[in-house]
C-alpha cells in the first residue's frame, strides 16, 4: 500500500528484491579447512533445502553430503583433530537442548555423543595433542549446572571429568588438556576467576570481578605458566592481559580506552597471541605477533570490507579468510602463506552480488544526558534520504551490539523504501563498562530514551517522516517494541515484536534452570525479582496495554526456552480484551527466533504487508509459502 504523494519517489527505487533471496538459505556458508589441509567442509542446503554439512577434497570437485538432518538444518559444526570426524550441534525444534553429534567423514556414520534426554551439551575444548578427545559441559546430573565430561571420539565413551559446585559458568583447559581455570558467578552479580595448580588441588581465587566489571579467560601459554585473560578491572574497557601464575602479576598486552577487546587470534599449536580485534564503527585489528603482520597486510588488499581468519591448518600454512561487506554476501578465500596468494572459494549468496543493495553508514548522536550513542543508518538506493517512512530496528541482548556489514533485515527494509536505523543504545556491549553500566536498571527508561533520541535525530536530519516511524526487533528488541507502543504511544506508527518479553516478572520466573547462576547479574542489571516486583512491573509493557494506540505484529516460537510463548500470549490477549489492534503469528516448531527458511520467509512476508499497510512502503505479495508452521493466533 502506498500513499499518493509517495509514488514519484517510489518509482525511482530499484526493483523489488525477492524475500527468497534475502531470507532464504545461503548457497554455501561456514567453510572450514580440515586440520591437515586435505579437506574443506561447509554448510549448504540439500535437495529438500535443509542445511547439511558437506565435504570436498581440496583441489577436487567431489562435493559429498555428510549429514542428513531431516528438518531444522545444521547451523554449527567444527572439525576434530583426529582427521576423521566433524562435530555438529543440533536441538529439537528450537528448545536449545543442543546435542553434540559426530559424523565420520569416510563412512558418513553419525553418532550422538551426548544422547541424554532433556540435557544441553556445551562444547568446551579440543586439543591437537589429544585428537581423540572432546571436553563437553552437560547439565546431566543437575539441570542448573554444567559439569565437565570427557568424550572419546573413537568409541563414543563418556567419562565424568570435573564437578561443577553449582556456580561455574565457563571452563578452560590447560596445555595437558586438563580443566584448570573456571569462571564462577557470584552472589553480588559479578564473577570469580578460579584456578587450580593441578586437578587434585582445590580451586583458589585469582581475581574477583564485581557486577560493574566483566572478565573471562582466553587460554594458557604453551608452558602453562601464563594465563591470558580479558577484563575491564582497573580500566573502562576490557583489556587483554597476561597473568603470571607464579607471581600473580598482570601485564597489559592490548587495550583501547573506549572499546572492549572484541576477539583474539591465537596460533593453532603454539598458543601464542597473534592479533586482537577492537570493534569500533568497524572492525580494527592490532597485530601482536610480527610473524603475521605481512599476512594481514596482504589479505587486507584482496578485497574491500572487513576480514577475519575463519580457519587454519595445523601447520599454519593455509588460512581460510572471510570478507564481510555491507552491500553483498560474505566472500571466502583460501590464503597460502608461503606464496602470499589468495584464491576465491565462494560467496555465501551469489544472487546478492549484482543487486542494488544499500550501504550501511556508521552514525552517532548525543543523547539527552550527554552520552554519545553510536549506530548504523541504511537508506534506500535511488531516492533522496528525505522524509522517508522509517524503521527503528532494535537489537536483542540487550548485552550485545549491532555491527557494520550485510544485514538481510536492513537490506529488505531499505529495498521496500524505508530508512533503517540500528542503534547501540546504552547497555550495548563493546563500548566499555561505563556504557554498559549506564543501562543498569534502565529498561523502559534511559535505554528507551536513547531510542527516542535516535528517532529525534532522524527527524532533525530530515531523514524520517515523523508520522511514519515503526519500531521493530527481536528478543530485547521485541521488548523495546512493546515499550515503544505502551510507554510512548504517540511516537511510533506501528511495532513488530519478535520473541519479546512483555512482563519482566514472568520472564524471570520462567528462565531456563541453567541460567540460575546468572540470575544475580540479571537482578543487578534489570531489577530484583525477590525484592522489587513493583519496580519490575513498572517496566513491563503488559501492564500498560491500555495506552497502546498503534497496531502491533507479534512473531513467536512455541518452544522458546528464553522468552516463553506465554510472554506473547498474555500481551496479545490483553490487547484484544482492550480492543487494541494486534496480529499474532506463532511458529509451532521454532524457538528464540526462526531457524527454518520456510518460517522466516512466512514471517517477513507477513511483516512486510503489515509495514506497507501502516507506513506505506512497497510490498511483494505474500505468495504461497510451502512448509511453514505458522498458526495465526
Amino acid at each position: 500500500m502506498q500513499t499518493a504523494n509517495a509514488t514519484p519517489a517510489v518509482a525511482q527505487l530499484p526493483p523489488l528484491i525477492p524475500r527468497e533471496i534475502l531470507f532464504g538459505n545461503p548457497e554455501r556458508t561456514q567453510p572450514r579447512l580440515s586440520p591437515d589441509g586435505q579437506y574443506l567442509a561447509y554448510i549448504a542446503p540439500d535437495e529438500s533445502n535443509v542445511l547439511q554439512v558437506w565435504l570436498q577434497t581440496i583441489g577436487q570437485a567431489d562435493n559429498c553430503q555428510l549429514t542428513a538432518d531431516k528438518k531444522r538444518g545444521i547451523r554449527a559444526y567444527f572439525w576434530t583433530y583426529d582427521g576423521n570426524h566433524l562435530i555438529y550441534m543440533q536441538d529439537a525444534d528450537g528448545d536449545e537442548n543442543f546435542h553434540c553429534y559426530s559424523v565420520d567423514i569416510h563412512s558418513n556414520i553419525v553418532r550422538d555423543l551426548t544422547p541424554f534426554q532433556g540435557v544441553k551439551a556445551q562444547p568446551i575444548d579440543l586439543d591437537p595433542e589429544f585428537p581423540d578427545q572432546l571436553l563437553v559441559g552437560m547439565n546431566l546430573k543437575n539441570p542448573q549446572r554444567f559439569d565437565v565430561y570427557r568424550i572419546h571420539l573413537s568409541s563414543g565413551a563418556v567419562e565424568f571429568d570435573t564437578e561443577n559446585p553449582g556456580n561455574i559458568v565457563s571452563w578452560t583447559a590447560d596445555p595437558q588438556f586438563n580443566i584448570r581455570v573456571a569462571i564462577a558467578a557470584t552472589p553480588d552479580g559479578g564473577s570469580d576467576l578460579l584456578y587450580r595448580d593441578t586437578i587434585d588441588q582445590p580451586w583458589e581465587l585469582l581475581r574477583h570481578w564485581g557486577p560493574e566489571d566483566e572478565g573471562y579467560a582466553v587460554g594458557f601459554s604453551a608452558d602453562g605458566k601464563t594465563l591470558y585473560v580479558v577484563g575491564s578491572h582497573d580500566a573502562n574497557a576490557e583489556r587483554l592481559l597476561a597473568l603470571d601464575l607464579t607471581t600473580r602479576q598482570e601485564t597489559v598486552i592490548a587495550a583501547d580506552d573506549q572499546y572492549d577487546v572484541g576477539g583474539v587470534v591465537v596460533h593453532p599449536t603454539e598458543r601464542t597471541l597473534q592479533a586482537v580485534a577492537f570493534y569500533k564503527d568497524k572492525l580494527e585489528w592490532q597485530i601482536l605477533d610480527t610473524s603475521i603482520a605481512k599476512d594481514f597486510e596482504t589479505i587486507a588488499q584482496v578485497r574491500s570490507g572487513e576480514f577475519g581468519i575463519s580457519s587454519r591448518t595445523l601447520d599454519d600454512q593455509r588460512w581460510l579468510v572471510s570478507y564481510t561487506t555491507d552491500d553483498g554476501p560474505t566472500y571466502y578465500y583460501t590464503y597460502d602463506r608461503a606464496t602470499q596468494t589468495s584464491q576465491l572459494l565462494f560467496s555465501t549468496k551469489p544472487a546478492l552480488e549484482d543487486l542494488p543493495l544499500a550501504s550501511m553508514q556508521p552514525m552517532s548522536f548525543v543523547a539527552r544526558d550527554g552520552l554519545t550513542i553510536h549506530g548504523y543508518l541504511t537508506t534506500p538506493v535511488g531516492i533522496p534520504a528525505q522524509n522517508l517512512p522509517t524503521v527503528l530496528l532494535v537489537h536483542g541482548g540487550p548485552w550485545a551490539r549491532d555491527t557494520w556489514g550485510y544485514d538481510p533485515e536492513a537490506q529488505w527494509l531499505a529495498n521496500r523504501g524505508y530508512a533503517v536505523l540500528q542503534v547501540n543504545f546504552r547497555g550495548s556491549t563493546g563500548y566499555g563498562k561505563a556504557f554498559v553500566n549506564a543501562g543498569n536498571r534502565e529498561w523502559a527508561a534511559k535505554m528507551h530514551d536513547d531510542l527516542l533520541d535516535a528517532v529525534q535525530w532522524l527527524i532533525d536530519q530530515g531523514i524520517a517522516d515523523p508520522a511514519k516511524i515503526a519500531i521493530m526487533g527481536g528478543s530485547y528488541g521485541g521488548y523495546a517494541t512493546l515499550v515503544g507502543l505502551t510507554f510512548t504511544p504517540d511516537v511510533f506508527a506501528a511495532g513488530v515484536d519478535i520473541v519479546g518479553p512483555s512482563n519482566l516478572i514472568t520472564l524471570m520466573q520462567s528462565i531456563p534452570p541453567y541460567w540460575e547462576p546468572l540470575k544475580a547479574q540479571f537482578y543487578h542489571r534489570v531489577g530484583n525479582l525477590e525484592t522489587e516486583a513493583e519496580f519490575l512491573k513498572s517496566r513491563s509493557p503488559l501492564f500498560f496495554c491500555n495506552q497502546i494506540q498503534k497496531p502491533l505484529l507479534i512473531g513467536q516460537g512455541a518452544n522458546d526456552p528464553r522468552v516463553k510463548q506465554a510472554e506473547s500470549d498474555q500481551i496479545a490477549e490483553a490487547m484484544r480484551q482492550a480492543g487494541k489492534p494486534v496480529e499474532y503469528v506463532l511458529y509451532t516448531d521454532e524457538g528464540h527466533g526462526f531457524a527454518r527458511p520456510e518460517n522466516r520467509l512466512h514471517f517477513y512476508a507477513v511483516a512486510e504487508e503489515f509495514l506497507a499497510k501502516y507506513l506505506g512502503g512497497r510490498c511483494e505479495p505474500i505468495g504461497d509459502i510451502q512448509g511453514h508452521s505458522a498458526v495465526m493466533k
